[in-house]
C-alpha cells in the first residue's frame, strides 16, 4: 500500500507540474509575459499539489507582499514549493536545478535566478539580479545557509544577502521551516527519488513555516544577526509543538486502545 501511495504521487506530481508549466508557457504566448500571473500559477501549483501528495502546511504570521529578501533555512527540495504556497517570490536556486526533469523548466518560466555556487562571476550577477527584481517590487527567496542541513538550529549564514540589503535599504523578513520528522531532510548524499518515493510513501508530511517581521538596518552584520537569532527560536518552537503534538496524538492512541 505504501509503495503504491509513493509512485501514485510521484505519477501525479509529475503530471500535474507538466500540467501547470503547460499553462504559464500558453498563457505567455496569448497574453505576453507577466511574472506576476505566471507567480499565481506557481501558487496555485503548490496550494494543490502540496495538498494532493500529502503534504499538510500549517503557517504563522504573514508572509510579505512587499519588496524585501526573505532569508529561510533550509531542510529539503519542498521549502521553496512550501513558502510559495503562500507567497508570489523569486527564487534563487542552485545552477544544476535547471536541468532536473520537468522541475527545472517549470521554475526557469515561473521566477528564479541560477546561481553557479562554486562561481565568483555568477555570485555577482546574482546579487545584481537580486536588486532588480527588488526594484521591481518583488519579494526574493534567499536561504543564507547555502545547503540543506539537519541541526536543530541554523549553520553559518552568507552575508551577501544581508549586504545588498543594507545597501539597498530593502529589508529582511526571517523565515524558519521545519518537518515533524527529520527523515523528510533532504540531505547528505540521498538523490531525490529515493528519497521522494521513500518519504511520500507516508500517509501525510506535516511542516511548519513561521513569518517573521520586517528586520531594518544599514548594517548587515546587525541583519544577519537578528534574522539567525528569530528562525533559531522559531526552529526550537516548532520542534516543541510538533514534540507536543506527538505526545498527545500517543495520548489517543492509548486511550482508544
Amino acid at each position: 500500500m505504501k509503495k503504491l501511495r509513493a509512485f501514485w504521487r510521484l505519477l501525479y506530481f509529475a503530471f500535474y507540474t507538466s500540467f501547470k508549466v503547460g499553462q504559464i508557457i500558453l498563457s505567455s504566448l496569448i497574453f505576453g509575459n507577466d511574472m506576476q500571473r505566471s507567480m499565481r500559477i506557481r501558487q496555485r501549483w503548490a496550494q494543490h499539489l502540496l495538498s494532493a501528495i500529502g503534504v499538510r502546511v500549517e503557517m504563522s504570521g504573514t508572509p510579505p507582499d512587499f519588496p524585501c529578501i526573505l532569508m529561510s533555512n533550509h531542510r529539503s527540495y519542498l521549502d521553496p514549493a512550501v513558502i510559495a504556497h503562500d507567497s508570489l517570490i523569486y527564487g534563487v536556486s542552485k545552477a544544476e536545478v535547471a536541468k532536473w526533469p520537468i522541475i527545472g523548466f517549470g521554475i526557469k518560466v515561473s521566477g528564479v535566478l541560477f546561481l553557479k555556487r562554486e562561481s565568483v562571476e555568477s555570485r555577482k550577477r546574482t546579487l545584481k539580479g537580486i536588486g532588480e527584481k527588488l526594484q521591481e517590487g518583488f519579494p526574493v527567496l534567499l536561504f543564507p545557509e547555502g545547503t540543506t542541513q539537519s541541526a536543530p538550529g541554523t549553520a553559518s549564514f552568507r552575508l551577501g544577502g544581508f549586504k545588498l540589503a543594507a545597501e539597498e535599504g530593502f529589508p529582511i523578513v526571517p523565515v524558519a521551516i521545519d518537518y515533524a520528522s527529520i527523515a523528510d531532510h533532504w540531505t547528505g548524499n540521498d538523490t531525490f527519488l529515493p528519497h521522494f518515493l521513500r518519504r511520500f510513501s507516508e500517509r501525510e508530511i506535516p511542516v511548519q513555516i513561521h513569518y517573521g517581521e520586517a528586520i531594518w538596518s544599514d548594517d548587515p552584520q546587525v541583519l544577519l544577526n537578528d534574522a539567525k537569532i528569530w528562525i533559531d527560536a522559531e526552529l526550537l518552537e516548532i520542534s516543541n509543538r510538533f514534540k507536543l503534538a506527538s505526545r498527545e496524538q500517543q495520548q489517543l492512541g492509548g486511550e482508544a486502545f
